[in-house]
């Protein structure tokens, strides 16, 4: 009797373990949307400078297209993220277009609220290469309707942050 007992005790705990684990799993942030920055909130933007952004998100892959209009005229970039942990290869994107190779990584955080990407690329310009660097995190307030991104560029003119807020369309 006391061995059914224990192996129905042991039963229940691996049941109630994999609830835990399948929840932890399906907590993961979903930035799927029509997104567009809130200036009043946002910091470190450049003047004049609005952005949209549209993303599609299945699992661990997301997809994202960029519209900004500036001053200087409006550029729609399209990048993609794998949030595996795995570095992969990717071509930063310039005003003019790609301009450069890179390496990247995209990692959920520990509780799978928020994103974390981190990469270093050489970039290609009219004055040779230059060595760059960037750390993003992303996360959605507890609503689900507003994103924060929070960026550091390192590069020649040293550590520029700049935090992006926005509110889901």
């Amino acid at each position: 009797m006391k061995r059914k007992i224990a192996a129905g005790s042991v039963a229940v705990a691996l049941v109630a373990l994999s609830l835990v684990v399948a929840t932890a799993a399906a907590a993961k942030a979903d930035f799927s949307g029509k997104w567009v920055m809130d200036k009043t909130k946002s910091e470190g933007v450049p003047a004049g400078m609005e952005q949209t952004m549209t993303i599609t998100q299945t699992g661990d892959k997301i997809e994202l297209e960029t519209k900004i209009t500036a001053p200087q005229g409006e550029r729609v970039i399209k990048d993609s993220y794998t949030a595996d942990g795995k570095e992969v290869d990717f071509t930063p994107q310039g005003p003019q277009g790609p301009m450069g190779k890179g390496k990247r990584t995209a990692k959920w955080s520990a509780d799978g609220a928020a994103l974390e990407v981190s990469e270093a690329a050489t970039l290609d310009g009219p004055d040779g290469s230059a060595e760059v660097s960037a750390t993003r995190k992303w996360w959605l307030a507890a609503d689900g309707k507003t994103l924060t991104i929070e960026m550091a560029f390192s590069g020649e003119q040293g550590v520029q942050k700049s935090k992006r807020v926005f509110v889901k369309q």
